[in-house]
């Protein structure tokens, strides 16, 4: 409906407003910390303390959590972000309403959103987002598309920002509060072209950094060209190389993505898909041939599969993916708070 801040990929936001959201989730992580950890001395902190508590903006409000596909880490900091903002999560799977048996996304979106206020809705094919969007009275925010994943890049991005020490050339952060700023990296992503790669796409070109990319040459693992077309429209293809050879794309990167190659729905694909990826997978050797830089970080969204990156690389140093899972909630608080909250329009425009 107009007027009402949906959120469906990270294209829909500026390079500033980007920031903003990460600047509000790492506010918001501050504040919330003391309150989730152990009491100290066997006292809880209680509200009038003095501690300073995360804003309660979702007080009195219930949040849909429509789920047509399982999760972990979604669902999880999903319904924790909206505890500490003081609301509800209302969990809603397949098998609980009537979405997509007996009622239209059109009439569900009006239920729904009559009754709550906002929507978080983790989807199939991407149509049924923008469709739920397309009626909802309240602000939706796609937890996941086929097309788009834009919660899961706030998250990475976080993470790399608060290892940015780990990186030559960063600076430091203009204030205690502030965010240290990262140099211009190099991230590869060696995989397939799917919902966690195409807000790369859209989002580190414009914020100042190179990506290559290394899928096989079959059509069906490239972006489809309606994300291709928003990545052109915003001048992100500029600071993108694809190529297919894994050992090109990681060459002088920073940075080392990788993602499932066989996402919910696609089993039947399972034989076909691992030996198209053949070679693909992340290891010390691979980013050695291929001349990562030598202090290379890695990131994986989760759930991980041992085809897709080895022991060595996910369990060691290098791997940051479990501070990246953590921040999948204080990202997605960030977003509840800005736009289920407040309803901040000027985020979007």
């Amino acid at each position: 409906m107009a007027g009402v801040p949906h959120l469906m990929t990270l294209a829909d936001l500026s390079a500033p407003q980007i920031s903003r959201v990460i600047q509000r989730a790492a506010l918001l992580k501050r504040v919330s910390k003391p309150w989730v950890s152990p009491a100290v001395g066997g006292k809880a902190l209680v509200p009038g303390s003095g501690t300073p508590e995360p804003e309660q903006s979702l007080a009195h409000k219930t949040i849909a959590l429509l789920f047509s596909k399982r999760s972990t880490r979604t669902r999880l900091a999903a319904e924790t972000a909206c505890l500490h903002l003081g609301g509800r999560a209302l969990f809603l799977g397949t098998e609980d309403i009537q979405l997509g048996v007996n009622e239209s996304a059109r009439d569900s979106a009006r239920v729904i959103g009559g009754m709550c206020q906002g929507i978080f809705a983790r989807v199939g094919e991407h149509a049924e987002i923008e469709e739920l969007a397309r009626h909802s009275p309240v602000p939706v925010i796609n937890a996941l598309s086929s097309f788009w994943h834009p919660t899961q890049i706030l998250a990475d991005y976080l993470t790399l920002q608060e290892h940015a020490h780990l990186f030559p050339g960063s600076s430091s952060p203009s204030s205690s509060d502030a965010l240290p700023e990262l140099p211009p990296l190099t991230v590869a992503y060696v995989g397939d072209s799917a919902n966690v790669l195409h807000d790369m796409l859209v989002t580190y070109p414009r914020l100042g950094h190179a990506l290559r990319v290394a899928s096989p040459p079959q059509p069906q693992y490239r972006a489809p060209t309606p994300v291709w077309d928003r990545v052109v429209e915003l001048g992100c293809d500029k600071r993108i190389t694809w190529v297919t050879d894994p050992r090109e794309a990681v060459h002088g990167a920073d940075v080392v993505v990788t993602d499932t190659w066989i996402s919910m729905g696609q089993e039947a694909e399972k034989p076909q898909r691992l030996k198209d990826f053949a070679g693909y997978q992340v290891t010390e050797k691979l980013c050695r041939e291929g001349g990562a830089n030598p202090d290379w970080k890695f990131l994986h969204c989760l759930p991980r599969k041992q085809d897709e990156v080895d022991d060595e690389v996910f369990y060691g140093p290098r791997s940051l993916v479990f501070s990246e899972a953590d921040n999948r909630k204080w990202t997605i608080m960030a977003l509840f708070d800005l736009l289920f909250g407040k309803w901040d329009k000027t985020l979007l425009q």
